[in-house]
């Protein structure tokens, strides 16, 4: 029997992305232009989300701090990732804002793609449409490469990152 309450990656991008926009007003429609992702996934999502607590009831409030929780202990393992391969790509973890400017570092991380700016090490993203979502949504940018910095940064870059997400998703609690 198929268990569809199991999270995805795509949940989290969606959850992230309904963080971003504040209280502005969202319809499955825009999520799905915006992210690049079918309607009825959007939807598929939100019940998953709402299932595990991630969502209220009416499917349009994220809880916040369920989410960080989540994101916080157990991204990692539940969505792993390692560095990969040397490639072009958008910048990701602690290469992109608002991280390349509190950590120095020789090795760049990215998420592949052809029209991406940066070479590096590629990481893969939670899903496959995040490189072309984000190069027009700098919010939604920051908050997955600091997603990516917990689920393959060091200690330090993983705390820091932890802080600063908290930071930008605070004005939604």
């Amino acid at each position: 029997m198929k268990n569809n309450n199991t999270l995805k990656p795509q949940d989290i991008l969606i959850l992230l992305k309904i963080c971003t926009l504040g209280e502005q007003d969202w319809f499955q429609h825009d999520l799905s232009e915006a992210l690049g992702i079918s309607q009825s996934e959007i939807s598929e999502c939100l019940s998953r989300s709402k299932y595990s607590g991630l969502i209220d009831a009416n499917r349009k409030k994220v809880n916040v701090l369920s989410l960080l929780e989540f994101i916080q202990y157990g991204i990692k393992y539940v969505f792993p990732q390692q560095p990969g391969a040397i490639v072009r790509g958008v910048a990701t973890a602690h290469s992109a804002p608002p991280l390349d400017q509190e950590i120095i570092s020789d090795q760049n991380y990215v998420w592949p793609y052809a029209r991406g700016n940066m070479r590096g090490q590629a990481i893969q993203p939670l899903y496959r449409t995040i490189p072309k979502a984000v190069l027009n949504d700098k919010k939604l940018h920051e908050v997955l490469a600091l997603v990516d910095a917990i689920r393959v940064g060091k200690v330090r870059e993983q705390h820091l990152a932890i802080s600063l997400l908290k930071e930008r998703l605070q004005y939604a609690e």
